[in-house]
């Protein structure tokens, strides 16, 4: 049986960058909520895709991992590898999974990283009518990489669930993101120094306490 839910989660995992955790977290998040995966375009295949490492993180039978809509050799943004395969990633071709359970939807990069020509991530959530779940991860630039997301965000009038601060405390950075921003902020990931489906069950219990279920 499906969990009981008034009204399925639907989210989108984006990132303020590359490798800030964004595919840990929606293997999480489909722990958590014992939701569906949805990869819309994944950008190399080699050696693995993110869709088969968040099967593998998550132990729950419930999720379903739903095929990805672009699946492209080149590991490089999307309008990339597509144009190395003569391929035009097409707005019309992302459409939601049928599916009544809470669904996780993983991005490609960053918020304004290219799908295609006049075609953005952010663009996709839009079409989509996702909530956005955005991953921060602490570095040299990280405060202006994640205020800078969070505002086109809102400028695009795109609804932001919250935001997951990935790795050590930073107070001084934490506190000021979320006083400028009000946004809502998830329990935090600490530093992993290996991942396996024993840490995203750890993790589970208190993200699926924050949604309320």
């Amino acid at each position: 049986m499906r969990p009981s839910f008034s009204r399925p989660e639907r989210l989108f995992v984006t990132g303020i960058g590359t490798d800030v955790g964004k595919t840990l977290v929606a293997a999480i998040l489909t722990e958590a909520l014992q939701a569906d995966y949805w990869k819309p375009v994944q950008a190399g295949l080699e050696p693995t895709t993110d869709t088969a490492t968040v099967r593998q993180l998550v132990g729950n039978t419930r999720s379903r991992f739903h095929p990805e809509a672009y699946r492209l050799a080149l590991p490089a943004s999307p309008h990339k590898a597509a144009a190395a395969e003569q391929i035009t990633i097409e707005a019309s071709a992302f459409r939601l999974p049928a599916t009544d359970n809470h669904l996780v939807v993983e991005g490609a990069g960053g918020l304004l990283v290219p799908l295609a020509p006049g075609l953005l991530v952010a663009d996709l959530i839009q079409q989509l009518q996702l909530e956005v779940i955005v991953v921060s991860r602490h570095y040299l630039g990280s405060i202006n990489h994640t205020l800078l997301t969070l505002e086109a965000l809102q400028q695009r009038g795109l609804p932001v669930r919250g935001l997951v601060f990935n790795g050590d405390p930073n107070p001084a950075t934490e506190d000021f993101i979320t006083q400028h921003t009000g946004v809502p902020v998830l329990p935090r990931l600490r530093p992993e120094t290996e991942v396996s489906a024993a840490t995203v069950t750890g993790y589970a219990p208190d993200f699926r306490t924050w949604f309320g279920y």
